[in-house]
């Protein structure tokens, strides 16, 4: 299984960016899928899942200011994230959860800074 993870890159304090993950297999066949990120010299943390049945969870550090969606028929789960910070700055990581296995995706950077 592959995830295929877009988007991210540079934004200011306050903006808004998108990212995107489309799994090689159906979105379907997935228990959840979420993205988790890792600040430099910081561990890897959850941000927001949702489950095959559409029930997300988030990081009450982003709760309110991030959402989580997914497209059944474009087989691609989206993390919309707005009001971002400085602190949300961190490599990106799409992460799906199939039957007893996980799969991630490559990193990808978001650099919030003025």
């Amino acid at each position: 299984v592959q995830l295929q993870a877009s988007g991210g890159g540079s934004v200011q304090p306050g903006g808004s960016l998108g990212l995107s993950c489309t799994p090689s297999v159906t979105i379907f066949s997935t228990n959840y899928m979420g993205w988790y990120r890792q600040a430099p010299g910081k561990q890897r943390e959850l941000v927001a899942t949702i489950t095959n049945g559409g029930t997300t969870s988030y990081a009450g550090s982003v709760k309110g200011r991030f959402t989580i969606s997914r497209d059944n028929a474009r087989n691609t789960v989206y993390l919309q994230m707005n009001e971002l910070k400085p602190e949300d700055t961190a490599v990106y990581y799409c992460k799906a959860g199939i039957r007893l296995e996980n799969y991630w995706g490559q990193g990808t950077l978001v650099t919030v800074s003025s």
